[in-house]
């Protein structure tokens, strides 16, 4: 069996002191074999810096995704062709830097990971179809006899369902990421694939998507432009752990889970 743990979007700075705090605990309950996250929001709730990516596999994360806000910080665009740990949108533009798109070996099985943007709602961001992308994805995984699993960073669940009906049969894992708010549809098919259309975020659960309500109200209020801020408020790990066969490599598991974990605002603010 293996066990992939994906974890929601990890924000800002409580979001980090989850992991610190939490995610071995969380490794050793699950007996996961590889954990997966976003990373997009892990500076300030809007990016991800060089040095924030690099905290990743020293706090237990064996790979990381971002959608449209992982080009925010520039020494991150500068690091990306660099770091194998981080994947971009996979139908992004081919000049664009990093890469999309990762294949291991977990106990002696190929498994092929992707990580793909949604086309309904990122109108300023110019991308190849999804779905076009993940056809060619899953035909050449086939051909391989590699395990896919597809992250699939979307604005609205209906592309996402979407997709996972596309991918029904194919993929043993199709997870949403992008709104932070992790999703009552955790689901396995009959065919064999795990799907949740949003897997939550790694932070403040008592929270605006991580961030401080007041400042988050404040701005709806108004309508001025306020910067949000970060929120230390009940800390917590959200995210799916997918069970798959080693040998018929489909998902015989999913389970959501948002496991609570004590963050100390005052000591983290100082580091």
């Amino acid at each position: 069996m293996l066990n992939i743990l994906f974890l929601g979007e990890i924000v800002g700075k409580p979001g980090i002191a989850c992991l610190r705090n939490g995610l071995g605990n969380l490794k050793k309950k699950y007996e996961a074999d590889y954990t997966i996250a976003n990373c997009e929001g892990m500076t300030g709730g809007f990016g991800i810096g060089k040095m924030h990516s690099l905290l990743l596999p020293k706090m237990g994360i064996d790979l990381a995704t971002g959608g449209e806000k992982l080009f925010y910080k520039v020494d991150m665009v500068e690091f990306l062709p660099k770091c194998g740990f981080v994947l971009r949108g996979y139908n992004f533009p081919q000049a664009c830097p990093g890469r999309g798109i990762k294949t291991i070996t977990l106990k002696d099985r190929k498994v092929t990971i992707v990580n793909l943007l949604g086309n309904a709602d990122f109108p300023k961001i110019s991308i190849q179809n999804a779905f076009q992308s993940a056809e060619y994805i899953a035909r050449k995984a086939e051909e391989d006899g590699s395990i896919l699993l597809v992250q699939f960073h979307a604005a609205t669940t209906a592309e996402k369902n979407t997709m996972r009906h596309f991918l029904d049969g194919k993929a043993a894992a199709v997870i949403g990421t992008h709104t932070k708010v992790l999703s009552a549809d955790c689901m396995l098919t009959d065919k064999g694939c795990a799907y949740i259309s949003d897997n939550g975020r790694v932070g403040s659960l008592m929270s605006v998507s991580g961030f401080d309500p007041a400042t988050e109200i404040e701005k709806l209020r108004t309508g001025i432009p306020i910067r949000s801020r970060e929120c230390w408020n009940d800390g917590v790990i959200q995210g799916v752990v997918v069970r798959i066969d080693e040998i018929s490599g489909k998902a015989v598991g999913c389970e959501s889970f948002s496991e609570h974990v004590s963050i100390a605002p005052a000591e983290e603010k100082t580091k």
